[in-house]
């Protein structure tokens, strides 16, 4: 279990630096009236420069992709039942998540945008699981079809 969750961080430090990359294209696409915002300009001006606001979100995405994909060990934990593995993921992406949005400017800086925020992530959270739970139940249906018929 160790060994999955050093190896899953490895390869989701760069897959969250990618994300994060993509989002930050499309943000600029939607926002940006033709110019490539690469973070939010709060962020540049609390780290002084473009550069260090730039590689401080780069690292805190990498971190974020290191999370969710360490993180995802907890679906391969047989003994656990589905609500404990989404109860227990939940909490520990949205731990992760937070702090990361609060201090990247990805959210307002009040009660109100930390609020707006969580709601959006957890409707994310919500849509994501329902779709890969619709999926995964898909597979095994077509498992127990097929085995029902190598039984016949």
């Amino acid at each position: 279990m160790k060994k999955k969750i050093f190896l899953r961080s490895i390869l989701g430090f760069p897959l969250g630096l990618a994300i994060g990359y993509i989002i930050s294209i499309i943000v600029s696409l939607i926002h940006s009236n033709g110019d490539y915002t690469p973070c939010e300009p709060t962020l540049i001006e609390m780290m002084g420069n473009e550069i260090n606001a730039v590689l401080l979100q780069a690292l805190l995405c990498g971190i974020l992709g290191m999370g969710f994909a360490a993180s995802s060990v907890i679906w391969e934990i047989e003994n656990w039942g589905i609500i404990k593995q989404t109860g227990i993921y939940f909490v520990i992406v949205s731990v992760l998540m937070m702090p990361i949005a609060y201090v990247t400017y990805w959210m307002e800086h009040s009660f109100k945008g930390v609020l707006s925020y969580f709601g959006i992530f957890i409707l994310i959270f919500v849509i994501i699981w329902v779709i890969q739970y619709t999926i995964i139940r898909h597979h095994v249906k077509k498992m127990n079809e097929a085995l029902k018929a190598v039984q016949k």
